[in-house]
């Protein structure tokens, strides 16, 4: 429903509230009496609510700096480290600004949900259902939640509030204990759900539902049982076999409520880049939207597919449009060798040729749109049997008098060709080619949208649950494991033919390999306690260069990138927050 992402951006430039941000020293303005007096303007208000979700400062653009990059992915490509100090490039600092931009995007979006529950029950019963007053406070509290768990993720301990700020007095508010949070968050999320529509009552999926209540608490559940990683204390046993308990709980809940896979793997991000919801399934579960093409007043649109997309030229022209016009990608983010050999070890060439982009575009003359791919070798045919007819193609290819091709038509590369043995490739997940088929793209922003969860992921986490509250894998986690598995066209694991542990790098591998680029696996491996091993072991590979499968990766300070510290386990608090918030004296450990 792209109407719901227009009304997200457009709803903050004409509403009547002036809001500040949480933690900054201005008097909160609120006129009650304009916006919770019927269904429609408590319908606004809510939408709001929603509308940090697609902010530039967090999935709209600078989040995944922070998030994207870890084992598998990484940001690269030929050129210099992102200059404003990120994690993904081993240069953040605590002045970085995509620290404050994220702590101020979230602190408003919990803000707002406190207004919002606050003041709905001003609504009379006259002017609103009582179910959908319902249903409206339930998403409310579920994203408040929401974005106290992504700061729980990257800061640990925070500032907590539950009701909105009424004065510029009594702002300086100390760090809670990330525990007392877990517990408002689970809290939340599971009462919630009792008010919000099941999955099969709505045709989008940019809103909440039960399903993405449960799948995120059983989220919420896994990260909280690794916490003693990355706090270095002793693991509480009982209390982390309860946190599974309750994640495959959660999860299975999930499970009832109507969901399965695509087909084919590429069906879900066909119609996350096109405009399009659960054409084939009912898999993806939550989905941050976008929509537009920069050119209207009204801003709504993502980097998704610009900053992780498949290379292609610029095209400004206006009159080029459809296959001549793809989608520029900066490719920032690729695979890292790891992630291409994982595939190559599973037999996962569905997945692979998604993923990890099998071709680039080029064009024979600048600026005049796209006339061929160019393959990587041996990728060609595998694409023919994939979605070959589901994407542009270009033709037979054409070759010039001396027999060299003149980049038109579709080719693939001979086996001799260096690049062939280059496996860090731009990450292909969000596809440009699909967005705005019949209009013209904007170079850099777009309206793709962006998978928080989807049904795969929620599978996973019942198998690598069910794995760790029991003393071997049961039938339940195998079923689970092996459906993904059977989606993507690969061995299938036997029954008892893991133990626990090959069981837990089986589910670590296959949540890898499923759901790269999707802003899970660096928290993945902070909850594992492997991400700076896991990172520090890429280092000096990085540095072999061409010798290591990694062109590119000797050069542009791309090995550093790898080289982090425990540090790296949390987020700083941001500068900007220490000089105003009296009450927070010691940032994290190593900032």
């Amino acid at each position: 429903m792209k109407s719901f992402k227009t009304a997200i951006l457009s709803l903050l430039a004409c509403l009547a509230v002036t809001s500040c941000d949480f933690l900054e020293k201005e008097p909160y303005e609120l006129t009650p009496e304009t916006y919770f007096n019927n269904e429609a303007e408590a319908n606004s208000y809510l939408t709001s609510v929603y509308a940090p979700l697609a902010s530039q400062n967090f999935y709209g653009n600078r989040y995944l700096h922070l998030v994207a990059g870890d084992d598998l992915s990484h940001y690269g490509g030929g050129r210099n480290p992102e200059s404003s100090g990120v994690i993904a490039c081993n240069n953040a600092t605590a002045s970085s600004p995509n620290f404050s931009q994220l702590w101020i995007t979230l602190y408003a979006g919990i803000d707002r949900a406190n207004t919002f529950l606050e003041n709905i029950s001003k609504v009379s019963d006259q002017n609103i259902d009582p179910k959908v007053r319902e249903q409206y406070r339930s998403e409310a509290r579920f994203l408040r939640a929401f974005y106290y768990f992504t700061l729980v993720q990257g800061w640990g301990d925070v500032p907590f509030k539950t009701s909105s700020t009424q004065s510029v007095n009594g702002l300086s508010i100390p760090r809670t204990d990330k525990e007392t949070i877990y517990d408002f968050i689970v809290t939340e999320m599971d009462e919630c759900a009792n008010g919000l529509l099941s999955a099969s009552d709505l045709n989008y999926t940019g809103r909440i539902t039960k399903s993405a209540a449960w799948g995120i608490l059983a989220r919420v559940y896994l990260f909280r049982a690794g916490e003693y990683h990355r706090n270095h204390t002793t693991p509480d046993n009982t209390a982390i076999q309860n946190y599974f308990q309750q994640a495959s709980t959660y999860a299975q809940k999930v499970m009832g409520e109507g969901h399965s896979l695509a087909p084919n793997y590429w069906d879900v991000f066909i119609d996350l880049c096109s405009n399009q919801y659960n054409t084939t399934a009912n898999e993806s579960i939550w989905e941050i939207e976008f929509s537009g093409t920069y050119s209207a007043e009204t801003r709504a649109e993502g980097r998704i597919g610009n900053l992780i997309g498949i290379n292609a030229p610029r095209i400004d022209t206006q009159s080029i449009i459809g296959q001549k016009d793809p989608g520029y990608g900066y490719a920032f983010y690729r695979s890292t060798p790891k992630l291409y050999e994982l595939y190559e070890a599973n037999g996962d060439i569905e997945r692979m040729n998604w993923n990890i982009a099998p071709f680039e575009y080029v064009q024979q003359t600048s600026g005049q749109g796209v006339t061929g791919r160019k393959f990587f070798y041996g990728k060609m045919e595998e694409v023919r049997g994939q979605y070959w007819d589901k994407s542009y193609s270009y033709g037979e290819a054409q070759f010039d008098n001396k027999g060299a091709y003149n980049n038109v038509g579709d080719y693939e590369q001979a086996e001799s060709v260096a690049a062939n043995n280059n496996y860090s490739r731009p990450g292909a997940k969000y596809r440009r080619e699909y967005e705005s088929q019949n209009t013209k793209k904007n170079a850099n922003y777009t309206s793709i949208n962006f998978p928080v969860l989807r049904y795969s992921d929620v599978l996973l986490m019942v198998a690598e649950a069910e794995n760790e509250i029991n003393s071997t894998p049961n039938k339940l986690a195998y079923d689970c494991l092996n459906a993904v598995r059977e989606r993507a066209g690969i061995d299938l694991y036997e029954e008892g033919s893991l133990n626990k542990e090959t069981f837990r790098q089986a589910v670590k591998d296959e949540r890898g390999m499923e759901l790269c680029f999707e802003y899970t696996r660096r928290y993945d491996l902070i909850r594992w306690g492997e991400y700076v091993s896991n990172m520090n072991a890429l280092a000096s590979r990085a540095q072999q260069g061409a010798g290591g499968n990694w062109t590119g990766g000797d050069t542009y300070s791309v090995w550093t990138f790898f080289q982090i510290t425990d540090a790296y386990n949390f987020f700083p608090i941001p500068d900007t927050e220490m000089s105003v918030n009296n009450a927070i004296t010691q940032n994290n450990p190593g900032w």
